[in-house]
Order: structure tokens, then C-alpha cells, then sequence
């Protein structure tokens, strides 16, 4: 039977308050946008339970989230729709409404006996937690539901590189690796008179939000929420999991699980992923093995970095190795030299890099073994490594759905060192690695991979030449 129970290493208590009595118990989501394998969730539930009251989840949606788009909000909402809908069939009560998270969470803690809250990573996440842990009238609790193994747990420091953060996590996996039951609701919330905005109708939601509309949805590829995360992993692990190990670096195949938007905004726990990757016994260990190193491991070593590097989304977050080497070479010729506007247009000599950029721009995704190239590329094409780790920055945040969280500020460092090593020195890199497109002519079937952009790309803009 699974286990109901969250490990105490989940679980913080944020303030020195008491349980007050008041009407309900609630959760303010922000992170873990879900209403499944959700411990935040299921922590509150089993406090409310514990008090005879109901649970009322609330969400905040603030205008200006920084470096979002109508892209982002349009899946997010989608997302929230669903969870929503989920969450009334568990008798629970969703409130969203326009405002900064941490205000909406004090708003409609005043008259909450305890307050509930998941976790982020990011500088204005953990600031908007202090805020309401110092200003709530009630008990504040943390819990953790968005890694597998607890960031402390795993790791009291920054970790150099994946090897050294492996064998920690590894240690305490048998222990956090574990199915997770839902709680029954005993006391429904849907009766209480509390305004919220109206997700039946995304479009009018949007509307009222001063967003930047130059990036447009892409919901015909990737729609939000976790049904349609759901329905995307059940396709990979029947068609194409068998072939993940040998396929993952393959950037002309659809052999991957496109799951990291849905982790991107919490839509689908990395417990149950990891949970359904390992139950798949009828094919080769190996892509068991490889699907948790970077659904785990990898995922996770990007967690701890945003947590204990202050300065995760700045070129000072280099290690000292890497900016030295980059600086010695900061003066070697770029020729070519793009601006932004040239790379944003996808206008380089480069048909390959081209491509991966028209297939972030137009889909919000784009294949992972690409994504290093494209980024390599920037440091060799701009005027200087600072504004290369900007470029790279400002380009992955504005079009990528998963832009703009741990994992995606821990790639782009990655381009530039992080996590790395030195090797082999040449001019404008120095030691920090490099990727020639003749690379990918050896490793992949890159012509094929235009193709498949060009393709996809055409579907969903059938005007572009």
C-alpha cells in the first residue's frame, strides 16, 4: 500500500506562530501546480483533517512575473484549469486571484488556521515565503514536493559537478523513492463564499493582464496541465522509452518525454515520473538507469545550485576557473559577431543553429542535445563572455516554456562552466568546453533534424516561408 506519510525532511515549520482557530486550512500554491503526487497538498489536507476543517488551495497571479510572456501564462492557466477541476472532484475549494502570491496568501490567511506553502528556488520565491512567514497571524509550514530527494538532504553546500552530488543522492533514494497516496478529504471547502477568478475562460483572464504578447501560445503542440502531461508520458513509455538510452542525443528523433514544461511549472510531480520510469520492467535497465540520472540527479544537482548560489542567473556565478580562462580571451576575434536582433531571427552562417533557434522560438522547446550547441555558439559569436551569458539568458527565458526556473539558469551556466571542467584551450573559449558543428555531423543525423523543425515550424505558422 502506499504510503499517506511525508518525510519529516520535507516538512519546515517558517515562523514562531501558533495554529489559530480559524475556518480552513490553507494552501497557497505557487510551485507545485498539481493536485496529485503533491505533498504540500496532502500535508495540508492531513492537517485540516486533523483540525475538522476544510482545505482551500490559493494561487496568486501577479502581473509582471519576471521574464514572462503570454507564452508562459497561456500554458500555466491551462495548467491551473485543470488543477482546478481536479481539485473539486477532491471536494477543495481553488482561489485564484490577480495579486502578488505572497499578498494573496496573507490576504486569505487571516482567516486561515495554519498556512501551508510548496517550494521554488528562485531569489523572489523564497522571498515572497519570508514574507509571509513574518506577517501571517498563523503557523507557516513548508513542504517540499518539486525533487525527490530534499535539497539539504542530499547536500549542505554546492555541489562541483554531477559526480560529486550522485552518490549523495543515491544514498537516501531507497528511502524518498516511494509511491505517495492521496488523503481522502473529510471536510469539503466548495460551499465557501470566496471570490476567485473565473479559469473557465482563460482568453478574459489573460486579458487583464498587461503581458507581453510578442511571444504567442503554442497549445496546439504543448498544452498545459497534467492530464495532457499524463497523456504525453504514457506515449513515451509505450513508444519510445524502449529506445531512450539510444536515442536521447538524437535531436532528428521525438524519442524524448517532453516533460520538462510540465516539471517547469509543477503540473507533474518528478516522484511519479520517476515512480512510472522505474515500473517499466520490459525494457533494457539502461534507459531505467539514464532516465533517472537526468530526471534526478541532473534535475536535482540544478536545484541545489539555485539554492546555494546566490547569484545562480549572473555571469559572477561562474566558477573562478571559467572566468579566468574566458577573460585571457576576451580580446580573440568573433567572426562572425551577431547582435541580438541577428540571433533572435535565427540569421547566422550556421544552418544547424539556425534551426534550433527557430525551433525555440516557434515551439518553446527545443531538443536538449541542442540546446548545448546553441548555446556554445553564442560565446563564440558575441562581443564578450558577459554579454554571451546575457544573450543566452534574455533568448532561453523569453521562449522556452521552461525558461526561468533552476534547472534552465543551471543549463545556460553549464555553457560557460558550471558544473564542468577544463579542456582542451582555443581561442575565445579558452578551457571551457567547446561544440564544432562538425559534431553533430558525426554524432547525429543533424540534416534530418532541420527537416523536423522546418516541418514542425510550417505546421504551426503555415504563413513563414
Amino acid at each position: 500500500m502506499a504510503n499517506s506519510l511525508i518525510e519529516e525532511e520535507r516538512i519546515q515549520i517558517l515562523n514562531k506562530q501558533d495554529v489559530q482557530p480559524g475556518g480552513y486550512v490553507l494552501y497557497w500554491m505557487q510551485q507545485s501546480q498539481r493536485a496529485e503526487y503533491n505533498h504540500a497538498l496532502e500535508y495540508a489536507i492531513q492537517r485540516a483533517n486533523d483540525l475538522q476543517q476544510p482545505v482551500v488551495v490559493c494561487f496568486g497571479l501577479m502581473a509582471d512575473y519576471p521574464g514572462s510572456n503570454l507564452r508562459h501564462y497561456t500554458f500555466m492557466l491551462e495548467g491551473l484549469q485543470d488543477t482546478e477541476q481536479a481539485l473539486i472532484q477532491r471536494g477543495i475549494k481553488f482561489v485564484m486571484r490577480y495579486g502578488n502570491p505572497d499578498q494573496i496568501a496573507l490576504e486569505l490567511g487571516k482567516d486561515a488556521s495554519l498556512v501551508v506553502c510548496d517550494r521554488g528556488y528562485l531569489r523572489f520565491q523564497r522571498q515572497w515565503r519570508d514574507n509571509v512567514a513574518q506577517n501571517a497571524p498563523c503557523q507557516v509550514v513548508q513542504v517540499e514536493s518539486e525533487v525527490v530527494v530534499p535539497v539539504e538532504t542530499a547536500s549542505v553546500k554546492a555541489d562541483y559537478a554531477a559526480r560529486t552530488i550522485r552518490p549523495r543522492i543515491h544514498r537516501h533514494l531507497d528511502r524518498f523513492l516511494v509511491p505517495f497516496a492521496s488523503t481522502p478529504v473529510q471536510h469539503s471547502s466548495l460551499h465557501l463564499d470566496l471570490k476567485s477568478l473565473d479559469l473557465s475562460n482563460i482568453e478574459a483572464v489573460l486579458a487583464k493582464l498587461p503581458l507581453d504578447c510578442s511571444v504567442p501560445p503554442v497549445s496546439s503542440l504543448f498544452q498545459g496541465g497534467t492530464t495532457r502531461a499524463k497523456e504525453i508520458l504514457e506515449k513515451f513509455l509505450q513508444k519510445s522509452f524502449a529506445i531512450y538510452a539510444d536515442h536521447r542525443n538524437q535531436p532528428q528523433t521525438d524519442d524524448v518525454s517532453y516533460m520538462s514544461q510540465y516539471l517547469h511549472f509543477g503540473q507533474i510531480s518528478p516522484l511519479y515520473l520517476a515512480l512510472q520510469i522505474q515500473s517499466m520492467g520490459n525494457v533494457p535497465r539502461d534507459n531505467v538507469d539514464t532516465y533517472i540520472e537526468e530526471l534526478i540527479v541532473r534535475r536535482e544537482l540544478a536545484m541545489n545550485f539555485a539554492y546555494y548560489t546566490p547569484d545562480y542567473d549572473a555571469y559572477s556565478c561562474l566558477p573562478n576557473w571559467a572566468k579566468t580562462t574566458l577573460d585571457n580571451h576576451r580580446h580573440d576575434p568573433r567572426t562572425p559577431c551577431y547582435s541580438l536582433e541577428q540571433l533572435d531571427e535565427s540569421r547566422t552562417e550556421d544552418p544547424y543553429w539556425n534551426a534550433a533557434m527557430r525551433e525555440m522560438k516557434h515551439t518553446g522547446y527545443m531538443h536538449n542535445y541542442m540546446r548545448m550547441y546553441w548555446g556554445k555558439k553564442i560565446i563564440e559569436w558575441t562581443e564578450t563572455p558577459e554579454l554571451a551569458f546575457q544573450t543566452a539568458l534574455d533568448l532561453n527565458n523569453k521562449y522556452f516554456i521552461d525558461g526561468r526556473d533552476a534547472n534552465s539558469y543551471t543549463g545556460v551556466a553549464w555553457v560557460f562552466g558550471v558544473h564542468d571542467r577544463g579542456w582542451r584551450e582555443r581561442p575565445i573559449f579558452g578551457t571551457v568546453r567547446y561544440m564544432a558543428a562538425s559534431g553533430l555531423k558525426r554524432k547525429c543525423d543533424i540534416d534530418g533534424y532541420i527537416k523536423k523543425v522546418n516541418q514542425r515550424v510550417k505546421a504551426l505558422n503555415p504563413s513563414l516561408k
